[in-house]
């Protein structure tokens, strides 16, 4: 056994490398991490890249790794989710020499970075990629100087439906530039304009014959290119109007430098993958720092340059400070991505919840998951509002505070899409015969927002409400089965719905049941994100407690299916969905701390990798990278909303996360050791802690974090 004290409190300037270079832009495009190799900016509207596939559950990125055939190159996409949307105008450079090896290319010449992506095709055309925020530049190097091009405006990233444009009006303005619009019904119904703009004048456009349902033009355009033989694309879009594309191109790319354009991307990379600098291995640094990439790839700013967006309404408005985002996962990142963004990323806050805000005057609810401005009201609970209470207790003050209580008690008053508020005071949970789907989910999930109803309420002395939702946020407890111990579907009779298999996962796309993409034993876990005692209480003690998490790390699945989130697994835990996300760090509440910072070494090390299947499970617009960057750091939010963060055990020797206030906030672990070691005592300034977790707020205020580590 050895000890080692703590460092003294040390803020200094930290000579921080450019770690854009450590990005590997494949990890999780193989198997079922859906992300995309091809360029973003962080917080980006646009993100050009190669579409293999337009549909399917592999392809929702429209990328898969393992592919070696191409759609074309669409403009748009999401990170890691499980629905296909976007994929908008695509566009396929060919050579007219070997048309019929247009839609294949070389493996072995696909190579990207954080900005940048690039391929060779078999037709011997090379693409390369890069973009501003809103602009997408692509440039093409022929084989010779004939040069092709399908510009395909039906094109996009289909789900569950084969006609994806309802209208469209497209002008070819002139030879160099094709503008427009479409409205698109996918998984949102939505609008977008752009303009697309040559370096070269083509000579000859071809209007190709559109099918049955198809509602927008594809054009075969063909150019006499220079001696360089290369071909540069510009795609601007906007959610406004055509006049707003055009802004957006002449104010980010007035020229046609794809370099400048390229470094400029770089270098935005680098002024937030710098903000945490990590002592590891390169393996590890790779791992690390392509999370902390997909992380800020979303939320996406939906302006213009000027500041205009087209809300849920269809309406044009002025966002605040220019910031109006969409692409909001809320029913996963509210778990972790957006607590981490609070610390280094604090200056996009305020922008996010005005943006939460605003969708609610509009609509009448929070957004639930929101794309380009619509919600597609995909999963269950009202997870902006556990979003509205962590941002106000945090101390962000850029918002109005008593509107978003306004905003979260309408929403969780005024029933919408899954959220029956009558069916669910009526009877103190969702009685799955009046809801045959997801009701025990429903439920536990609606504690938590209850929960931070309450505490908003509270902080802002509104009593009555203060009252009314503790009270909701205790009807889990109403679905407690004390023979399993565990959360049942119970009918309008009181009675439990039988028989019952609490390792069988259902979800509402494969097979309706009583929870959501998860089992029994996994959703039971999600009242402890904020009645920790409750839970611990109704099992009977801490050792019951410490016992009921044993077993659920042990009990195995015969059969885990990954469609239903069953994937990644410990026993019942499923690093590969968010609602297992928190529980490894219930342990700190446990008997035995131990054996959660064994799971996390465990999951570390076996479900993340440095390879295009390194990611088990989708990422989510960023939440499984979260977990990732802040498990690999020695802490992860149980409770998202109330400003703490419970340590487990840091991965690395040494992290420096530069604060946007210029102060440092330090994670010291130097005697880590990947054999074995535990932190057994935390020591923050010299001062040792022996709460199990540390604050928001301490974090800001900069200084040094101590693991003191035993070795067993």
């Amino acid at each position: 056994m050895h000890k080692i004290i703590a460092l003294f409190l040390l803020i200094s300037t930290v000579a921080f490398s450019q770690n854009a270079k450590y990005v590997n832009v494949f990890i999780g495009t193989d198997g079922t991490g859906h992300t995309f190799p091809g360029p973003s900016k962080p917080f980006g509207m646009v993100q050009p890249g190669p579409d293999n596939r337009d549909e399917g559950w592999n392809h929702t990125s429209g990328y898969q790794y393992k592919d070696t055939l191409l759609m074309g190159f669409s403009q748009t996409r999401f990170s890691g989710t499980g629905i296909g949307e976007m994929g908008d105008i695509l566009l396929l450079p060919y050579s007219m020499t070997k048309r019929k090896m247009r839609n294949s290319y070389f493996k072995e010449t696909e190579k990207a970075s954080a900005g940048y992506y690039t391929v060779t095709k078999k037709d011997e055309v090379k693409v390369e990629l890069t973009c501003s925020d809103r602009v997408a530049f692509h440039q093409y190097t022929y084989p010779t100087n004939n040069a092709s091009l399908l510009v395909d405006l039906q094109h996009g990233l289909r789900f569950l439906t084969d006609s994806l444009v309802l209208e469209s009006d497209v002008k070819v303005e002139n030879n160099r530039t094709i503008s427009g619009y479409c409205k698109t019904k996918n998984w949102v119904t939505r609008k977008y304009f752009f303009t697309i703009v040559f370096d070269t004048p083509f000579f000859e456009e071809e209007k190709l014959p559109t099918g049955k349902k198809e509602n927008a033009p594809k054009y075969n355009l063909s150019f006499t290119l220079n001696d360089t033989k290369v071909l540069k694309v510009k795609i601007a879009l906007s959610t406004v109007s055509v006049d707003g594309a055009k802004n957006n191109l002449q104010t980010e790319i007035p020229y046609w430098d794809f370099e400048k354009v390229k470094n400029e991307n770089v270098n935005s990379w680098n002024a937030y993958l710098n903000r945490i600098d990590i002592e590891a291995p390169p393996k590890q640094k790779e791992i690390f720092y392509t999370s902390l990439y997909h992380l800020f790839l979303q939320p996406s700013n939906i302006t213009d340059v000027d500041g205009y967006y087209r809300d849920a309404n269809d309406k044009i408005s002025l966002a605040p400070n220019k910031e109006y985002y969409s692409t909001l996962s809320i029913w996963d990142i509210y778990r972790g991505a957006f607590p981490l963004l609070q610390i280094i990323a604090p200056e996009k806050i305020d922008g996010i919840v005005n943006s939460m805000l605003i969708h609610h005057k509009a609509i009448g609810f929070l957004p639930i998951w929101t794309a380009w401005g619509q919600d597609n009201y995909c999963m269950i609970g009202n997870h902006a509002i556990p979003m509205l209470l962590s941002a106000y207790n945090n101390g962000f003050k850029g918002f109005d505070a008593n509107e978003a209580l306004k905003a979260m008690v309408e929403t969780s008053t005024k029933s919408h899409i899954n959220s029956d508020w009558e069916l669910y005071n009526q009877y103190g949970y969702y009685p799955f015969d009046k809801l045959d789907n997801e009701a025990v989910s429903r439920t536990l999930e609606s504690g938590f927002d209850d929960y931070c109803v309450s505490q908003m309420a509270a902080k802002l002395n509104d009593k009555t409400n203060a009252i009314a939702f503790n009270k909701r946020a205790h009807y889990y407890k109403n679905l407690f089965d004390s023979e399993t111990k565990l959360f049942r579907g119970k009918d309008t009779k009181g009675n439990f719905r039988t028989p019952f298999d609490p390792l069988t996962a259902t979800s509402p796309m494969n097979n309706p049941g009583d929870y959501t993409e998860a089992n029994a034993w996994q959703y039971f876990w999600t009242p402890a994100q904020y009645d920790l005692n409750g839970m611990i209480t109704l099992l009977g003690g801490k050792a019951n407690f410490t016992k009921h998490l044993n077993t659920f790390f042990t009990t195995e699945s015969p059969n885990p299916n990954k469609f239903l989130g069953q994937e990644a697994m410990i026993g019942q835990y499923a690093h590969g969905n968010e609602p297992s996300h928190h529980i490894l760090y219930l342990y700190a509440y446990s008997n035995e701390p131990k054996t959660g910072q064994k799971y996390i070494h465990k999951v570390i090390n076996e479900f993340h990798n440095n390879t295009p299947d390194g990611m088990i499970g989708n990422d989510d617009c960023g939440q499984m990278s979260a977990w990732y960057i802040l498990s690999t750091l020695g802490f992860y939010p149980v409770n998202s909303s109330n400003g703490e963060f419970v340590f487990g055990s840091p991965q690395v020797k040494k992290a420096v996360i530069l604060l946007n206030n210029g102060k440092e906030f330090i994670i010291d672990a130097t005697t880590f050791s990947k054999e074995n070691i535990y932190n057994k005592n935390r020591l923050l300034n010299g001062m040792k802690t022996v709460k199990p977790f540390i604050t928001y707020n301490e974090i800001m205020a900069g200084g040094t974090l101590q693991f003191e580590m035993t070795k067993n």
